[in-house]
């Protein structure tokens, strides 16, 4: 991506100026960062480098004839291929004329594309990059939706992530967020299990989740952790917050939030039951949290 360089007395330097405050010494500096003597690159930025095009050359093959259709429908998805069965090219046929795409139309028994083996994939697959749904603050403060997000610590099941995002969607949610690490990346069963919520409701992933609910503090967003030994009610929480903007923190199931996710939330809150088993699946409680959430 380029960079936009500033008038410096007359002239261009697009950063490549000395910059004040950096440490002086062997080397110089480039692009803001101080170079290493020999002109090598400092090893955070050449790992930084490393990540950035790993993720640019990474692609998701999506499956299933909703997840299929819905990413050929988005305007927002860059589609790289796609293979069908003739039988499942007719149920399709109108997506696919408005995608532009050609299809590789290919026989049931040689389908051919790499997913997991059993994977129920109906005879419909596309190889896509991963939706990119612009910053992170932009998306939170003013992006489409209610003021409503979802913060899921560790959560790794696509399964489950794929719920929370169709609940997320149903319910009206700004966006479902997740450390890039140690969660459930874009991945086919992700796609499908989410039924085409993937294409409309923004999952962000962040390098640092707590930084992140940091961030949503200071936009004015209320956190509210979902804890099962809290001594307030979802309930009582969201009523607490008096009409502020809301995000509910769902851990993992087993070792539920992680004691720095915990600390960083605003309150901690259950989920009250009336049987004698008292416990959800992380996307039982995602949806049950939005319900309450949105009641107010």
């Amino acid at each position: 991506m380029g960079v936009k360089g500033e008038r410096v007395r007359g002239r261009h330097d697009f950063g490549l100026h000395r910059v004040t405050g950096l440490p002086q010494g062997p080397g110089r500096i480039f692009g803001g960062f101080a170079m290493a003597a020999g002109g090598r690159k400092p090893a955070w930025v050449v790992d930084k480098e490393r990540g950035q095009k790993a993720e640019a050359r990474e692609t998701v093959w999506l499956f299933g004839l909703h997840a299929v259709r819905d990413a050929l429908l988005n305007p927002r998805r860059e589609r790289l291929r796609l293979v069908v069965t003739k039988n499942a090219l007719d149920k399709l046929e109108a997506a696919v004329a408005a995608s532009g795409m050609t299809p590789e139309v290919v026989e049931p028994r040689r389908f051919d594309v790499p997913i997991d083996e059993g994977s129920v994939h109906q005879g419909a697959a596309v190889e896509v990059k991963p939706l990119n749904w612009g910053r992170f603050q932009d998306v939170c403060a003013a992006g489409e939706g209610l003021p409503l997000v979802v913060l899921l610590d560790r959560v790794t099941d696509p399964h489950n992530v794929g719920a929370v995002l169709r609940s997320a969607e149903v319910f009206g949610a700004r966006a479902v967020i997740a450390p890039k690490h140690h969660s459930a990346p874009e991945t086919g069963a992700l796609a499908k299990t989410a039924s085409g919520a993937l294409e409309r409701q923004p999952y962000l992933r962040v390098t640092n989740l707590a930084e992140a609910m940091d961030a949503l503090k200071a936009m004015g967003y209320t956190l509210i952790g979902l804890d099962g030994d809290a001594p307030l009610t979802l309930s009582e929480a969201v009523a607490a917050a008096g009409g502020r903007p809301i995000g509910l923190v769902l851990g993992a199931e087993g070792p539920g939030l992680r004691e720095k996710t915990r600390e960083t939330c605003d309150q901690l809150a259950r989920i009250p039951f009336a049987g004698a088993f008292g416990s959800l699946n992380v996307s039982n409680a995602a949806a049950v949290s939005l319900y309450a959430a949105t009641r107010g």
